[in-house]
């Protein structure tokens, strides 16, 4: 595989980067780094200002066909400008799900209705939304969802009854894309749907889940009797697991990428660390610290590498289960970093300031205990170790019991 870049590629990265260092001044200036995972509540309302800043001049939905309101870049394009985001320690970005997995999904099953309506409303950051997969008993087994829809009898609304759990921003999102079991007495992957579902409406109440971290950006979504259009079903009814694995294929598509220049920013900064607290002296932390450095670099280079092979939206086995493989690389080496992080600290790691509510945790702290989900989120280890065993390596499955 090739992974240099053209003269246009590099003219492009120019672009981007003089850009965001023209752009992430002034009153932005001061969102540099904010947001990011355990901390997704800090300055919300500024970061969607941005985000709305960034959608003017044309720098959302990057990867989109320009029918869709898109830039149409190349995967290298995309590449670049999620380096390039992440380089100049560009915000979080509200607007992720319905950029990066939605938006995808509905240019790749969705009618053309329900582009029109909802497309240009996520390029613009009208609509955040939020993804309503995960249920008490159906959390890395997605297909043993049990929330449920039935069409009315005049076949105007479907209704929903069930609860969703660790459902992210929820609390801050106008729109929610749920799998719903639709076909009554149907089991596993057979009679789901996916459907799309507004939130600010009776029947649905959302309660935000407390994290280790402090913030609450994980919530549970309880549905009684809510209701949706009748039309806003994507694919065919009963035949909703292809979009929702459709959809995990982009969510572990080219814009996790850029989490590989957040962690060796990360990384950068325990070095640093260690060189101030004299833990760099001590020859089995610096292995340790060395080992991270060169493993990250794989990491990077396998992501390129599967990204392009894999075409967006394929299913966790494409690629030779690219996606899958990549998942358990990054999320174990950021729990690793985490714990590297906490014995360059210290002792002092083991105390949080008091300064917050109920404390206030520094940022090596925070990465180490966020990091804990890393293995569990997107998908835990165990399922994708299964997918890649039974599906990829064609083992036999594993037994249900």
């Amino acid at each position: 595989m090739d992974l240099s870049y053209s003269e246009e590629d590099q003219a492009f990265r120019v672009e981007i980067r003089t850009w965001l260092e023209d752009n992430l001044t002034g009153e932005w200036a001061a969102l540099r780094g904010v947001g990011g995972p355990g901390r997704d509540h800090e300055m919300f309302e500024e970061r969607r200002a941005w985000n709305r800043h960034l959608a003017a001049h044309g720098w959302t939905c990057v990867g989109w066909p320009v029918e869709h309101g898109g830039r149409g870049l190349s995967l290298w394009q995309q590449v670049i400008f999620h380096e390039e985001y992440a380089r100049a320690q560009g915000p979080a970005r509200v607007n992720h799900l319905g950029e990066e997995l939605l938006g995808p999904t509905l240019i790749a099953f969705g009618t053309p209705e329900q582009q029109q309506r909802f497309l240009p409303r996520i390029v613009a950051v009208e609509e955040l939304w939020a993804q309503g997969y995960s249920e008490p008993g159906a959390g890395s087994d997605l297909a043993n969802v049990q929330t449920k829809a039935r069409l009315t009898d005049d076949r105007q609304d479907w209704v929903i009854d069930g609860q969703k759990v660790w459902t992210s921003n929820a609390h801050l999102s106008q729109w929610v894309f749920v799998i719903a079991r639709t076909e009554p007495g149907s089991q596993r992957h057979h009679g789901l749907s996916f459907l799309l579902v507004p939130l600010d409406q009776e029947g649905i109440d959302v309660r935000p889940i407390e994290q280790l971290t402090g913030g609450s950006e994980f919530n549970e979504v309880f549905f009684t009797g809510a209701r949706t259009d009748a039309d806003l079903v994507v694919g065919e009814v009963g035949k909703g697991w292809p979009v929702a694995m459709g959809l995990l294929g982009f969510e572990r598509g080219v814009s996790t990428l850029g989490q590989t220049v957040d962690y060796a920013r990360e990384l950068a900064g325990v070095v640093d660390l260690a060189k101030q607290t004299g833990g760099i002296d001590d020859a089995v932390l610096r292995d340790r610290l060395a080992g991270l450095s060169a493993e990250l670099e794989v990491v990077r280079a396998f992501a390129l590498r599967g990204l392009s092979s894999v075409e967006g939206g394929s299913d966790s086995a494409a690629g030779g289960g690219a996606g899958s493989i990549f998942k358990l690389v990054w999320a174990n080496w950021h729990q690793r970093l985490g714990e590297v992080a906490l014995q360059v600290a210290g002792p002092a790691s083991l105390l949080a300031r008091e300064s917050g509510t109920p404390y206030d945790l520094d940022e090596w702290q925070r990465l180490f205990l966020f990091s804990r989900a890393d293995t569990i989120y997107g998908g835990s280890d165990e399922v994708q170790k299964n997918i890649l065993a039974e599906r990829v390596l064609g083992l036999p499955k594993e037994p249900r019991g």
